[in-house]
């Protein structure tokens, strides 16, 4: 498969297109090192993280350099992903040897009763290319911490910078068959990987559209399941606009908006609504788009074709319904290549639009004014997704009822939606498209084990 930098349109490397018959070696390699990995100390299984991360960090500017002109991400991102990538593993190394199981109550006085946790076996792994380093060690580290084995399918489009990371992984002296890596299409090699008997847990980052299929497809295993976002950012009358203002460009802007828990939609009360976006504008025109290895440029391309022309179609579309273009709104093939999209604020966006409704994956910031509290839960609670939720207001009591109220996994009262960090929980509402189950720290490392109970008769 070529490998395309999304900034020029060039291609710059091939990685193989793997078959079904590939992946099911893979699949077979990690179930004959599961047992001997499995039964590892804990200690040592640590001490493995550790070292990893130590080869990750040694590598850095290499991965970071590849990362950036297969993604498009700028370097500074790219390193700054890299090195959490190496913390990722140092916590999962710390966390697994806090794991602890229990001693329990019994009615039956001779019954010792106690848990402990194990690995669940051959974990499938499956990541997506928007942050194709960073997202795939956070199943990775706490699943090799845990004992299980891996095998991974990354994005293909990002299948380079998966090879960089694969081979600081094997330079630190991982035991073969413990984390196997498969390049392909999905539709093929992670099929093969979900449906395949001896791959007993499944975890995925990606689409709600393909995150549905792999639950059908892998039905009956435990799974683990981040999926889409489209979380509004909502900025109260009495809320620091230069804050908000901020965090909402942030959240926007960072990785070209690529982001799963980016600002979906602003909802800005109306008294503060034009002086909102005279900052957002301002924030958007500070942006440099350009070459993302430049050191000036502040937000390179979008990473493929397909988001690139979402993007065009779902702004294209607001405008034409009534919405109204305040800055950007074009892409600009004179950069390099038609995957360069300007950041853009458009406002007057109503909830029936598709940039409001879903999730767009763009440099974008649509704004909608609402007249009263009532209404903005009204609007946060029309969206399908449930994944992280921003709330701007210097009232506290009404962050905190207005974070109750609405069903996503993550709210941030006084900071954006992509706020966020290693050891803390991360997913999707029940009842909405952003997924099954909780990444982050030990929540990770949790779900990527079972517990065992154990139970002793006492003598006498």
């Amino acid at each position: 498969m070529p490998v395309v930098n999304p900034a020029y349109g060039e291609t710059i490397a091939t990685v193989p297109r793997s078959s079904r018959e590939t992946a099911n070696t893979a699949i077979a390699a990690a179930k004959a090192a599961a047992i001997d990995w499995a039964a590892t100390p804990v200690f040592e299984r640590a001490a493995m993280c550790v070292a990893i991360a130590t080869s990750i960090d040694a590598a850095r500017g290499a991965i970071a350099h590849t990362l950036s002109c297969e993604q498009g991400k700028v370097l500074a991102e790219a390193l700054g992903e890299v090195a959490k990538a190496a913390d990722g593993f140092r916590l999962a190394a710390e966390l697994v040897k806090q794991m602890g199981g229990k001693t329990l109550p019994a009615e039956d006085p001779s019954k010792l009763v106690l848990t402990l946790r194990q690995p669940r076996g051959v974990y499938g792994v499956i990541t997506p290319w928007n942050f194709p380093v960073n997202i795939p060690v956070e199943y990775l580290a706490p699943g090799i911490a845990t004992g299980n084995t891996i095998v991974w399918v990354p994005a293909p489009s990002t299948a380079l910078v998966a090879c960089a990371l694969m081979a600081a992984i094997e330079k630190a002296g991982l035991p073969a068959g413990v984390l196997n890596l498969v390049v392909g299409e999905g539709a093929t090699v992670g099929d093969a990987v979900v449906v395949h008997p001896d791959v007993t847990a499944i975890a995925f980052t990606g689409s709600t559209a393909t995150g549905q299929r792999i639950a059908e497809r892998g039905a009956g295993k435990p799974l683990l399941l981040e999926l889409g976002g489209n979380g509004p950012l909502i900025v109260c009358e009495d809320a620091d606009l230069d804050a908000a203002a901020a965090a909402a460009a942030g959240g926007a802007f960072f990785n070209a908006g690529q982001v799963c828990a980016a600002t979906g939609v602003v909802l800005a009360h109306a008294s503060v609504v034009d002086r909102l976006c005279d900052k957002l504008v301002a924030k958007a025109a500070d942006q440099v788009l350009g070459d993302p290895l430049h050191p000036a440029t502040t937000m390179g391309p979008l990473n493929n074709a397909k988001v690139a022309a979402k993007v065009r179609a779902h702004v294209d579309e607001a405008i034409a319904q009534g919405a109204r273009l305040l800055h950007g709104g074009r892409a600009r093939p004179d950069l390099g290549s038609d995957l360069f999209f300007e950041p853009t604020v458009v406002r007057d966006v109503t909830p029936t639009m598709r940039l409001c409704r879903e999730e767009t994956f763009g440099p974008v910031v649509p704004v909608i004014a609402f007249q009263d509290e009532a209404q903005a839960l009204t609007l946060a609670l029309q969206n399908d997704y449930g994944l992280s939720v921003g709330v701007f207001t210097q009232d506290i009591g009404r962050g905190i009822a207005m974070a109750k109220a609405i069903p996503a996994g993550i709210v941030n009262i006084n900071a954006g939606t992509t706020w966020w960090e290693l050891h803390l929980p991360f997913g999707g509402g029940s009842g909405k498209k952003s997924g099954i189950g909780r990444l982050g720290g030990m929540h990770t490392l949790e779900a990527m084990t079972e517990i065992k109970m154990i139970t002793v008769t006492l003598p006498g």
